[in-house]
């Protein structure tokens, strides 16, 4: 009985996990890691990056720059450094903060750098298996509508986050 019910569970999370996309809300996203497009992993996190590059309006920088924090949560600094390789292929010119640091350090530097965006990756009073993806406009405030359903929608055009372009050119 319990192995059947362990199977049933498996199979609701496999389900869940690879129905639909995470998408923007409350600005940015949120949600377990794990595999699958309705999950926070490296090819959300790609995809995500691809989209913000595409479809946040930038002010007057030539290249647009962001500022990109991550806290010290599991897989954080791997996926501010995942979004800084796609937004410099991309054209961007990405800055990623020197070690993990809290939210409104990341706000602050959105302001003081005078950048086009930031991102700060963390899931802030979310639970330990959760990670998340907060993005900056360049005044320092989130995202809010209709910027965030345009990178939601930006983000069903992205390609297979292996086809990607990344770059190490961020600094």
């Amino acid at each position: 009985q319990s192995a059947r019910r362990g199977d049933d569970d498996a199979l609701t999370e496999l389900q869940d996990a690879f129905t639909g996309m995470l998408r923007f809300g409350t600005a940015g996203l949120r949600g377990r890691m794990a595999p699958g497009p309705n999950r926070m992993n490296s090819a959300v996190v790609r995809k995500a990056a691809w989209a913000l590059a595409r479809s946040v309006p930038t002010e007057s920088s030539v290249p647009p720059v962001c500022v990109i924090g991550y806290d010290s949560r599991y897989r954080s600094r791997h996926f501010a450094e995942e979004s800084a390789a796609v937004l410099a292929a991309a054209g961007w010119r990405a800055l990623v903060m020197p070690r993990a640091l809290p939210t409104p350090i990341l706000a602050f530097a959105v302001r003081h750098l005078q950048t086009d965006l930031g991102i700060m990756v963390t899931a802030s009073h979310n639970p330990p298996r959760d990670n998340g993806y907060k993005v900056y406009l360049g005044d320092g405030r989130q995202i809010i509508e209709p910027i965030d359903s345009g990178v939601a929608d930006a983000m069903t055009q992205a390609p297979p986050a292996r086809e990607i372009a990344t770059s190490r050119e961020w600094e």
